[in-house]
């Protein structure tokens, strides 16, 4: 069993830190700092028991206000650099 915890910190939002647990390539807990607690909680747990890959396209590309990013957005954008890390690890074994 592989068990990777990631932290992300997002830009241009109001959360100010995304700590991910991922198993196997499942999302197994998800906790949001800051930013609009329903909103945060709701990705939180919509995340949890699927596959990273379903969360990024579900999330990708989501908009709040003006921004040009949302807090769902960013959390898609940490767990793309983390399958980035992943990938570049593998490369270089």
């Amino acid at each position: 069993m592989s068990e990777d915890v990631i932290e992300f910190y997002p830009q241009g939002v109001c959360s100010q830190a995304m700590v991910i647990k991922i198993e196997d390539g499942i999302i197994k807990d998800a906790k949001i700092f800051g930013g609009c607690m329903g909103n945060t909680q709701g990705v939180a747990i919509l995340s949890k028991n699927r596959p990273v890959e379903e969360v990024i396209k579900l999330l990708e590309g989501i908009q709040c206000g003006d921004k040009g990013t949302s807090c769902p957005d960013q959390f898609a954008k940490g767990l793309k650099e983390y399958l980035k890390k992943k990938e570049a690890q593998k490369v270089a074994q």
